[in-house]
């Protein structure tokens, strides 16, 4: 542990009234751009498959769609594949978050195996979580999460898939850094993707249900992400992740936002409170089996908490 648990730290929230900077605002028009002119690519000129009619069997339209590079404890890929993902992130904490600024950062480890060619086995969440700030310096193990995902509609004609799924955050981890509170949580989800040719949406719905309500909050979570595969050797993305908090805990008193993807505080105050990020990013094809990801996040709802922007770099290595 790099330090011990500094005794000042402040349990309370800091109400922030300092308007968004300009660019932050400038990178979401960014992101909108991203997202037009890919939309407006795809779909100018003569379609592909006019082009050159081949029956809907002949290509693999999941081949060339990406799995989510952000949020990636909770933005699942629907797409069913066996695969191993290390996941390195990196967080610039607010100043008037209760750390009062600083950094931390999550290396983790994911497991995807498919079972059949519609059910996986998922093991999302694991890891080494470091926080290092003015008012807080520990570090330790993140809970344990695993479940399930099945790709209930797999319409290859049409480029869509749906898959549903559940998972179940085991309190395993470090109380110093939040983690091994409470009974658990489950976390039911649906996952979908469509495809217009080389454009591509994928989308994450999902439910953060605590056994005890009072240690932690219960958290609705959506995503989505366009992107647009130019060639295997980059394969840029737009992304948007938000968190919705349902109750209060009481677990940090008065604290009025949660930790993104990575922790739930518990936070006495975050009752209807929303948090997002926005983002862009890259994957590339470097092996046919093995995609590279990177990402950069920025906060873009008050109160900021936990994240005012990061870096996540990221490695899918399918069998």
């Amino acid at each position: 542990m790099h330090g011990s648990l500094r005794r000042r730290v402040c349990f309370g929230s800091r109400m922030d009234h300092k308007p968004h900077s300009q660019n932050r605002w400038l990178l979401a028009l960014g992101v909108s751009a991203v997202a037009a002119v890919s939309l407006s690519t795809a779909t100018a000129g003569t379609p592909v498959a006019a082009k050159n009619p081949a029956p809907v069997d002949a290509f693999d339209w999941k081949a060339n769609t990406i799995a989510p590079v952000t949020n990636p404890i909770f933005f699942e890929d629907p797409v069913i594949r066996s695969e191993v993902r290390p996941i390195f992130v990196y967080h610039t904490i607010d100043k008037s978050f209760l750390t009062a600024g600083g950094h931390a950062t999550l290396y983790a480890l994911q497991i995807r195996y498919a079972l059949t060619d519609r059910l996986a086995f998922i093991a999302t969440q694991d890891g080494h979580f470091d926080i290092d700030s003015p008012g807080l310096d520990v570090d330790g193990w993140m809970d344990l999460a695993a479940g399930f995902k099945y790709a209930l509609i797999d319409d290859a004609a049409n480029q869509f898939i749906l898959t549903p799924g559940l998972t179940f955050h085991i309190p395993t981890g470090d109380r110093e850094i939040f983690q091994g509170r409470g009974g658990g949580e489950f976390r039911p989800f649906v996952s979908f993707a469509k495809g217009f040719g080389d454009l591509h949406f994928t989308g994450n719905v999902g439910l953060r249900i605590p056994v005890t309500n009072n240690e932690q909050n219960m958290v609705a979570n959506y995503s989505l992400m366009v992107d647009y595969y130019t060639c295997r050797w980059f394969i840029p993305f737009a992304t948007v992740n938000f968190w919705t908090n349902l109750n209060d805990g009481n677990n940090v008193a008065g604290l009025r936002s949660n930790g993104y993807d990575v922790i739930n505080f518990g936070a006495g105050n975050a009752n209807g409170v929303t948090q997002g990020m926005v983002g862009v990013g890259f994957r590339s094809r470097v092996h046919d089996k093995v995609d590279l990801g990177f990402a950069y996040e920025i906060a873009m709802i008050r109160p900021y908490g936990l994240t005012n922007n990061r870096v996540t770099v990221d490695m899918c290595i399918r069998f």
